[in-house]
């Protein structure tokens, strides 16, 4: 069992008609409403964002950053003399960090995974690292994120049923490692951490039961799911969280990870899930692609050119009103660096709206015929 003093979660109201739910939880660097989308920022940096127009135009209660590369780069004797990574990237709410285990999974031929860990050569500089449940923990105390995150083993897809099962099992025998080893490491830099184990199990649902079982046993302050989004049919995505939903305590938060389309959010927030995380709002915005919620705009087409209106009529954010779909186009065209910022910052200000939105239908009521009518909104290329 967990026993460390960590977050709380309030669940506010359950949706009548689906088993969405609004929440809230608490950290020592403030509040997150949910449901959550929380902006990726791998290296320190949510791609394309300054600080204050994330903070003030996005406005997330929580991002990201990822211990495998914060590892590498900076490197943790830089992140502690700055006193952490809030400090060192000057944002003083919440930070939650993956493990890198996702990451290592992405290395395929530079890695080696055994029972002890993972052997892993840089995308960097190719020197060798070795990663192990234990480590893993020391690093993510260090980065000083408020939610760090188990070390896991994320399996592929397609996969084999039994590779899936043995990684689930070593998965599992991680997390007693990270639990255990957790508990003799002081906190560093004044506030509390809370940790979230992971399910596994592929797409396999005798396994992802079994997992879910077992995580729920730990007694953790909240639950991941892991292993989805990573290439399987949006129907397989959604059959494993329903059975993981039923399973996971319902007075602690639950995040599935790496997730995903507008439409995957939605659906994913309506089987019970209130966290969410990916790298697409600013990846796609980067190559042109908006969402809004009448549908998704490929900003790069020709039928934009004379298009005078708004970025998006929403007024989402202060990009939405400030520049025409014309002028977009043509950054993008001429290659421009501001065009691909004002994307970033449209993008993830939809993503926001979107979960802010579910949130204020969970808990007015309605939710279920919102949702619908959202989906059908945005499934369509404009």
């Amino acid at each position: 069992m967990v026993s460390l003093p960590t977050m709380k979660f309030d669940l506010k109201q359950t949706d009548s008609q689906s088993k969405a739910r609004a929440g809230l939880i608490k950290t020592d660097h403030g509040e997150i409403e949910t449901p959550i989308f929380m902006p990726v920022g791998t290296v320190g940096t949510v791609k394309g964002v300054h600080q204050t127009e994330l903070k003030n135009e996005v406005n997330p209660d929580i991002i990201l950053g990822n211990t495998y590369h914060l590892y590498l780069r900076p490197k943790l004797e830089v992140l502690e003399a700055a006193g952490g990574l809030h400090k060192f990237i000057n944002w003083d709410r919440n930070i939650l960090t993956d493990s890198g285990g996702y990451q290592v999974y992405s290395l395929s031929g530079r890695r080696k995974i055994n029972e002890e860990g993972v052997k892993f050569k840089s995308h960097i500089d190719g020197s060798m690292h070795f990663f192990t449940p234990e480590n893993v923990m020391e690093i993510q105390r260090t980065i000083g994120a408020d939610i760090i995150m188990a070390f896991d083993e994320c399996t592929p897809y397609p996969c084999d049923y039994n590779y899936a099962k043995r990684s689930m099992h070593m998965t599992h025998r991680w997390l007693d490692r990270c639990i255990n080893h957790l508990e003799k490491l002081p906190f560093k830099y004044g506030y509390e951490q809370t940790f979230f184990p992971i399910v596994q199990g592929s797409t396999y649902k005798d396994l992802r039961k079994q997992s879910a079982e077992y995580i729920a046993n730990s007694g953790a302050q909240g639950n991941a799911i892991g292993g989805l989004s990573v290439g399987e049919p949006a129907e397989e995505m959604y059959a494993m969280t329903e059975v993981v939903t039923e399973i996971l305590p319902e007075d602690k938060p639950r995040y599935l990870m790496g997730v995903g389309t507008p439409i995957n959010i939605l659906e994913n927030i309506a089987l019970g899930i209130d966290m969410f995380d990916c790298v697409m709002p600013t990846r796609n915005a980067r190559n042109g692609m908006l969402f809004t919620a009448h549908g998704t705009i490929n900003i790069k087409n020709k039928k934009w050119e004379k298009d005078f209106s708004p970025i998006d009529d929403m007024n989402i954010t202060f990009v939405d009103t400030l520049y025409s779909k014309s002028y977009l186009r043509h950054l993008f065209a001429a290659n421009e660096m501001l065009g691909k910022q004002i994307a970033s910052i449209h993008n993830l200000g939809f993503y926001l709206w979107l979960t802010r939105e579910a949130r204020k239908h969970i808990l007015a009521g309605g939710f279920r015929a919102w949702k619908d009518k959202m989906v059908k909104q945005m499934d369509k290329r404009l």
